[in-house]
């Protein structure tokens, strides 16, 4: 028995979570899938099973193994079939895992993803909605979708393009303090301050003035970390915040926020789409990408 064929036998164990279930649906002796994931935590050195009467529940190692083993084994899949001429639906599969921000998952990419799928039932996608930086390699990543400058130049960037900042306010918040004509005028208002560390110093209200990147401290009751909290508290006219217009354009067209102080807002925000360098990113990988950009890039030009 070959190394990927105990690695599919223990694969179908993690999913099925029994060693009979698995046998039965592999058509195998129970015996031999048991031995199969034996010689594979003996040639890893760790348990990947916790085996018990009732149950049979992964590791903490046999968890990260199982997620590569899905990978190689798509890539397997798919190093025996590049040169076949398949056609539609079912020249993809395998699984691929992103990450972005809840913003751009939310009102960009997750709408579009029906006639992703569409195109591709094959395909298993693993969305991360998180404001944190991911690491690509130590959590598995095909490819993240970031905003801001790029510090990593261990990872390759694939620029998408640049997302319009928009100040925001709500109605309610406007009402009782009155909308801002001038810069001067936030002296009298507050701001909803973001950090992605909480107790960091905030920023301040951004702008540009001469291409130079500027900042006026404000108050603000309210410090959050996380963009949908940062949403809500706007939204509950907590202050007025700062957000790429990409994120908030629902809310803008139904009137739930307004656009304040329209000639004054930050530097529109780099968005990149990152990955590991690799010499040939499979198929499936790329064609998901290139579905990213081209659905991230229509909807820039529509905010």
């Amino acid at each position: 028995m070959s190394p990927i064929d105990r690695m599919h036998i223990f694969t179908r164990v993690a999913e099925l979570a029994s060693f009979t279930q698995a046998a039965d649906a592999l058509g195998l002796p129970k015996a031999s899938v048991s031995t199969a994931v034996q010689q594979l935590e003996a040639e890893l050195g760790t348990r990947l099973l916790h085996r018990t009467t009732r149950r049979v529940a992964l590791t903490q190692d046999g968890q990260v193994f199982y997620e590569r083993c899905k990978d190689l084994l798509a890539d397997v899949d798919e190093l025996q079939t590049m040169f076949q001429q398949q056609e539609g639906a079912q020249a993809l599969r395998g699984r691929v895992r992103l990450d972005m921000s809840t913003g751009l998952a939310r009102q960009a990419v997750i709408p579009r993803l029906p006639e992703l799928l569409r195109a591709h039932p094959l395909l298993e996608l693993e969305i991360s909605s998180t404001e944190r930086r991911v690491d690509l390699v130590r959590e598995g990543f095909d490819c993240v979708l970031r905003a801001g400058q790029v510090v990593d130049t261990s990872l390759i960037a694939r620029p998408l393009g640049a997302m319009r900042m928009v100040n925001c306010a709500s109605p309610a918040y406007l009402q009782a303090h009155g909308t801002p004509q001038t810069l001067a005028d936030l002296a009298a208002h507050r701001l909803v301050h973001y950090a992605s560390t909480l107790g960091a110093r905030p920023s301040g209200f951004e702008f540009v003035q001469n291409d130079q990147d500027c900042s006026l401290p404000m108050a603000g009751a309210v410090t959050v970390n996380n963009a949908d909290a940062y949403t809500a508290a706007c939204l509950a006219g907590l202050g007025i915040i700062q957000v790429p217009a990409v994120g908030v354009q629902a809310y803008l067209q139904s009137g739930q926020l307004v656009a304040v102080l329209p000639d004054h807002p930050a530097r529109p925000m780099p968005l990149n789409l990152l990955y590991v360098h690799r010499r040939n990113l499979s198929r499936r990988v790329r064609v998901v990408m290139d579905w990213l950009a081209e659905v991230v890039a229509a909807h820039l030009r529509t905010v």
